[in-house]
């Protein structure tokens, strides 16, 4: 039987809050025996996602739920904030030669999340927007 870990944690809007979304996520892999080369593009998209739902959500106060099913070969992560939601098709995709040349060097969150995630779900509406990441592991 593949052992399955679960983990839910709602986060607060406070600086370098997401570290506490990886630290957990750390903790179940290594309980797994997963190493960090295979977690370590986890770590990018959980820190890109939890920071986007709080940068992008509208929310006054914005809480992020983050949650996690992992095994020793696939990572879920889900990631849900309770803000205005958005259109994903209407994200414009980042010109590299646009932002070289600009002073602002942020917009690559959603781009970086897409490229790294196996699979990736988004689901948003004017409750919030939820997404599914899946991170396959071996």
């Amino acid at each position: 039987m593949k052992e399955k870990i679960e983990l839910m944690i709602s986060l607060p809007k406070i600086p370098d809050i997401e570290l506490v979304a990886l630290e957990g996520m750390d903790r179940m892999a290594n309980h797994l025996g997963i190493t960090d080369g295979k977690i370590g593009e986890a770590r990018i998209l959980i820190t890109e996602a939890v920071i986007n739902a709080f940068e992008h959500s509208g929310a006054n106060k914005p809480n992020v739920l983050v949650e996690y099913e992992m095994t020793r070969e696939k990572l879920i992560i889900y990631i849900r904030d309770y803000g205005k939601g958005f259109n994903p098709d209407d994200v414009e995709e980042p010109d590299i030669k646009e932002k070289m040349g600009s002073t602002n060097k942020r917009g690559w969150g959603l781009k970086l999340i897409k490229t790294m995630s196996d699979d990736l779900t988004i689901e948003s509406d004017d409750t919030g927007t939820k997404i599914t990441i899946v991170k396959n592991l071996v």
